[in-house]
């Protein structure tokens, strides 16, 4: 191993001393982590993963498992980047937390993995490099997208970094996809340790994170959150890292840059993973990086000895800017960009404004056809219409079926009707990018009213082997269209125009477990939504004690009502769908109805028996039409229009 001492030419770089140099001296060790971040350019290694893949451990494992399985592995791993030129090495540790440690059946090896990926690197650097530990995502979304609390994750983070704090010099964040995650990290690794912390962020084609975050806003916000150097690693390649470190250099930022791209795309030859840049082109994007003002600069997935070895050669013939740093970054450009004003619920749209009056709404669900022949639909939505029925409710593949897109079934309501359509949105279907195209597609077009679902599982339905999304569920959807509303989009950035959404979510009062159930009516009420719809309705007053446990500031809740058909249809309601509760004396009303050939009826009776147990205590009622038959739904409606307004 060779020893490290301060080069005093121009750059500052850190040089290493051949392996067989026999001078020793106190002077050929290396500086304060710190100090070397403001005075020196760091190279630092390349790609763990890529070498334990080649080493025979599956994309699909636990890299972490290395440390403790074969030790030697990271050992030699680590070495060669040494050898190679590295002033740095990070620890085996990236996905060493205990979210992603959990679903490699590791969670309980937490400590142990840590520690040992902090002893292999500690042994490795010999008091000569530096040793940084990695941590990377959670792989587990966060509020208010997803359902890990920001505390939850600056815990976890804290939890990793107080067992490699031991062994490192300081810490790299290293792939963060996710702003407010990244500041988690920062904010949970901080929290043990005053070591210096290298943030990296992973950016798209266009320069931006996976949640819209640009580059520029990305860094400034890791700066602010406490981050000593603020780099991308990662991404498609050196050009996306390029490209985004010029932009956040033309702004100015005030702490060291750092870079750490892939070796190109990744290819797949005969069943091995293969990246397209070669050494030189990489010592190219280094000498250019280095040139700009960077300072800290390495190699993400795919970046070999040889490519590590091609960029520190790279470093000591090429000249380094080194850019004065300061310790107050300067405020970022989104702290002048504030959301707007949300829309007044009563100017969303005629659903909307009868919801901001307390009127009594009615909307009735009538479900899209598996063809593109919305005649039936039509007819039947302009027969409600005339009944007084204000929205025509329309589910999202319910029960996980391939049907017409509500989203074009709902445009041509809106085209061939006087009725205004609400929306299901349904997070099964759909990653984050796709949600937010869709929802902004949907404002373009005119619809206005939303009811955001997570939706049926894929197993439910036709096609049970198909895979979901589920990037969120419906309190990150609430979120992200209370953000559209005020003109932010999913990163955070303004949008330059805003959404009108009236935004409704489901309410199940009979759920098996009512503490969850309150907790997430509570979420969804602080994403901002405008209604509840609950599940349907068979005992009043089980809805009624459910609502007494909310605030008095509710949202307008709208009753699920279903008229029954039959004791068969009860019965599938009662043990086939999720949510839906029937209770024993409904059963068995519709049993003896049954009995007499008059099960239709009895739905119906029953139905207008709750619709009158409810009318007064809550804002409206959603009605089914089973089968997209509304005979027994216009009886109901009735039932509802009598009631003084």
């Amino acid at each position: 191993m060779g020893s490290i001492v301060a080069n005093t030419q121009a750059r500052g770089r850190i040089a290493r001393i051949p392996k067989n140099d026999a001078v020793k001296s106190s002077s050929q060790t290396k500086p304060p982590f710190q100090d070397a971040l403001q005075q020196q350019v760091l190279v630092l290694d390349g790609a763990m993963g890529t070498q334990l893949y080649q080493r025979g451990i599956p994309f699909h494992q636990s890299f972490e498992s290395a440390n403790l399985e074969h030790p030697q592995w990271v050992q030699e791993i680590h070495q060669s980047f040494l050898e190679a030129g590295s002033d740095a090495i990070l620890t085996n540790s990236f996905g060493a937390n205990r979210y992603r440690l959990s679903k490699h059946q590791r969670a309980e090896q937490l400590p142990e993995i840590l520690q040992a990926a902090g002893e292999i690197a500690q042994k490795c650097a010999g008091g000569q490099a530096f040793v940084l530990g990695s941590l990377g995502p959670l792989g587990v979304e966060l509020e208010p997208l997803g359902r890990l609390a920001k505390a939850e994750a600056a815990a976890a983070f804290a939890e990793a970094a107080q067992h490699l704090a031991p062994f490192v010099d300081g810490f790299a964040l290293e792939t963060f996809d996710n702003i407010l995650e990244l500041e988690c990290a920062l904010q949970g690794v901080s929290s043990i340790s005053k070591l210096p912390i290298l943030a990296f962020l992973t950016l798209g084609e266009q320069g931006r994170t996976s949640h819209g975050t640009s580059a520029v806003e990305s860094a400034f916000r890791a700066a602010q959150a406490g981050a000593s150097a603020v780099g991308f690693n990662c991404s498609s390649g050196p050009r996306v890292v390029l490209d985004a470190v010029v932009a956040t250099m033309s702004r100015a930022l005030q702490v060291p840059i750092a870079a750490k791209p892939n070796a190109g795309m990744p290819r797949e030859i005969d069943g091995r993973v293969f990246y397209e840049n070669d050494p030189d082109y990489f010592a190219r994007f280094g000498r250019r990086f280095l040139q700009m003002g960077g300072s800290i600069v390495g190699g993400c997935c795919g970046t070999t000895p040889d490519h590590i070895r091609a960029l520190s050669q790279a470093a000591r013939v090429g000249t380094a800017q080194l850019r004065p740093v300061t310790t107050s970054p300067p405020k970022s450009p989104a702290q002048q960009a504030q959301a707007q004003p949300a829309l007044p619920l009563e100017q969303r749209s005629r659903f909307a404004a009868r919801l901001a009056r307390r009127e009594t709404v009615i909307s009735v669900e009538l479900v899209p056809p598996r063809t593109p022949n919305m005649e039936q639909m039509l007819a039947s939505a302009r027969n409600l219409d005339r009944h007084g029925v204000d929205a025509i409710n329309l589910p999202d593949g319910p029960r996980a079926s391939a049907r017409l897109s509500n989203i074009s079934a709902a445009a041509i309501l809106s085209r061939e009707t006087n009725i205004e359509p609400l929306l299901h949105f349904c997070c099964r279907d759909r990653n984050l990018l796709g949600m937010q195209s869709d929802l902004l597609g949907a404002a373009a077009l005119g619809l206005h009213n939303l009811l955001a679902i997570t939706g049926d599982p894929p197993y439910q339905g036709d096609y049970p082997n198909l895979t979901a999304v589920f990037d969120v569920d419906a309190i990150g959807l609430c979120n992200m269209v209370h953000n559209l509303n005020q003109g932010l989009d999913l990163g955070g950035n303004p949008l330059g125009h805003k959404t009108s959404f009236c935004c409704g979510a489901a309410l199940n009062h009979t759920a098996l477990d009512l503490k969850r159930e309150l907790d997430r009516a509570h979420w969804k009420m602080e994403a901002g939504v405008d209604f509840f719809m609950t599940q349907p309705v068979f005992d009043a007053q089980t809805l009624l004690q459910f609502l007494d446990q909310l605030p008095a500031e509710k949202p307008p809740i709208l009753a699920g009502i279903w008229p029954l058909r039959s004791l068969r249809n009860a019965e599938f309601l009662h043990s086939e769908v999720p949510g839906v509760f029937v209770p024993d004396h409904i059963l068995a009303r519709m049993k003896h109805a049954e009995e007499n050939h008059r099960g239709a009826e009895e739905g119906v009776a029953i139905a207008c028996e709750t619709v009158q147990d409810l009318l007064g205590k809550v804002a409206g009622f959603q009605v089914a039409a089973p089968f997209n038959k509304t005979e027994a739904t216009l009886a109901v409606v009735a039932t509802i229009r009598e009631y003084p307004q």
